[in-house]
């Protein structure tokens, strides 16, 4: 009785670490809306701003899951909305690929997603991220892919 007291204590305490890849010219500008907005979301998310969602290459979500990263979000331009024509037709097929490699590897479903944000959908991406960051926070640390080499 007294260690489920403990875990409830250490599960408040965790935050956990989200990597969100978003292109500059969507998704990036909705995360600069919501910061203008004053739309609060966790600081916990870690924006990393690529030119567009198609040149994430699913080996950059693999290894800030090694690096420890407990979720790992990617927003891009709305489909048939790209700068770059067809660039997130090809995330989307990359990233279904790469739920079906986590899936198979035995990481959870909810640990990756993708999201369609523009840049004038700030509200969109405030909200994205918190619910992003309450299911991470339900599904608990990431033990599966750290790798322990990578702790400070």
């Amino acid at each position: 009785m007294q260690v489920e007291h403990e875990n409830t204590e250490v599960n408040a305490e965790f935050k956990p670490v989200i990597v969100a890849f978003c292109c500059n010219w969507c998704s990036y500008a909705g995360a600069d809306l919501a910061g203008t907005s004053r739309l609060a979301y966790p600081a916990e998310v870690k924006i990393i701003r690529v030119p567009c969602s198609c040149r994430v290459n699913p080996l950059f979500i693999l290894r800030a899951f090694q690096k420890g990263a407990d979720g790992v979000i990617l927003c891009g331009c709305h489909p048939g909305d790209c700068h770059y024509s067809t660039g997130n037709y090809y995330a989307r097929r990359r990233m279904t690929m790469l739920f079906s490699l986590l899936d198979y590897i035995g990481v959870e479903k909810g640990r990756a997603r993708v999201e369609w944000v523009s840049a004038a959908e700030g509200v969109k991406f405030a909200t994205t991220m918190n619910e992003f960051i309450e299911k991470i926070r339900s599904l608990g640390k990431n033990v599966r892919l750290e790798d322990l080499r990578c702790r400070k």
